[in-house]
């Protein structure tokens, strides 16, 4: 069964073609440096780059695939949560490409689809507890299975991802920062007082990172440790050897969010205690010592930990293409009225089943 991914739910420009779970051929076309220039995705930008790179990307991916659009089975597209001008983009590329092979059409949670898409790896096994860590999420949901997702946590303000790359821009690193964050945080040592671990004063599941914002923001007012000057493709060794204190600070940050995040789960492991596997996903999740602390916590624990390679944690369309194709298999597909979602709404389980 031959499954058509296709992602644009925000900032990312991907497709995808996979052969029922095995990757054939992906490509991406990222809009960094358009936005970087804005210190930050433009809804309208976004929408607009999509429309010009989606038809090259998927001529180039069917071309390298040596396949053509009638040997697709299913067309799977993200429908949201994201941009609402950017998800439109896809879903008109998806439902033109139904229409012209009869193909079925899946929209596809793009939530569900970052923690199911460790399955092109290795296997989950459940119940497991997803942890969601992106730009524009922060959740924790109980996975009865691929398609019982149980929301047990999330942010009330803003994602882990956004704290990431705020950081970055009040230390004039460029957009997306979280990268270089964490590149930083990997030449010094932490000093663990410095920041406030946030929203840990409770036992719920639920995180809130305005404060850290808050503490860094005031902490730079006080200490001028900004870089002089914002360099699109800065030389982080250098950086850390002219400004020791900028990588301790990024240092400090990145384990005061990697204490949250463990601190949040551990919780979860013990109010959930029948865990069999932690799924880590997101664009966040390539963090390196965010990776680190959730494997110390999966063997505190002795479960498994999956974590997708660092290309399959940002927006990508294999994602996209793996769950349409698990839901296509189960007879679960939309008609041409399907809807994009976006952010601030949930999203809907109004499949037409045809098993």
């Amino acid at each position: 069964m031959i499954t058509l991914g296709i992602e644009t739910s925000c900032d990312e420009t991907a497709v995808a073609l996979l052969d029922n779970q095995e990757i054939i051929n992906q490509g991406i076309a990222s809009q960094e440096n358009l936005h970087s220039l804005f210190g930050g995705v433009v809804p309208e930008l976004a929408s607009r780059e999509h429309m010009r790179l989606l038809p090259l990307l998927i001529d180039s991916v069917f071309d390298r695939a040596r396949m053509v659009m009638g040997d697709v089975d299913n067309v799977a597209v993200a429908r949201g949560p994201g941009l609402l001008g950017s998800l439109l983009v896809g879903l008109g590329m998806a439902k033109g490409c139904v229409l012209s092979t009869g193909a079925n059409l899946v929209g596809v949670n793009h939530l569900m689809a970052h923690l199911l898409v460790t399955e092109t790896q290795e296997r989950i096994r459940f119940p497991a507890l997803g942890v969601l860590i992106s730009g524009g999420h922060t959740q924790l949901y109980k996975m009865n299975s691929r398609f019982d997702l149980e929301l047990i946590g999330r942010t009330l303000d803003d994602a882990m991802g956004e704290a990431f790359d705020k950081t970055a821009k009040l230390l004039n690193l460029p957009y997306p920062g979280g990268k270089y964050i964490d590149k930083l945080a990997g030449l010094a040592e932490p000093d663990k007082d410095l920041l406030p671990s946030p929203n840990l004063d409770n036992r719920n599941l639920d995180f809130s990172f305005s404060g850290i914002k808050t503490a860094i923001s005031n902490f730079l007012k006080k200490n001028d440790l900004s870089l002089s000057k914002m360099d699109p493709e800065p030389d982080i060794e250098n950086i850390a050897l002219q400004n020791p204190d900028v990588a301790k600070l990024c240092a400090s940050f990145n384990w005061s969010m990697a204490k949250t995040l463990y601190t949040k789960v551990k919780r979860a492991l013990d109010k959930e205690n029948d865990i069999q596997t932690i799924v880590m996903a997101g664009g966040v999740a390539s963090n390196h010592f965010l990776r680190e602390k959730m494997s110390q916590l999966a063997g505190e624990y002795s479960i498994s930990l999956l974590l997708p390679s660092p290309s399959l944690c940002t927006d990508n369309a294999a994602m996209i293409a793996y769950t349409g194709f698990l839901l296509a298999k189960r007879g679960y597909v939309h008609d041409l009225s399907l809807e994009g979602i976006p952010r601030g709404k949930s999203i809907p389980w109004d499949y037409n089943n045809t098993t």
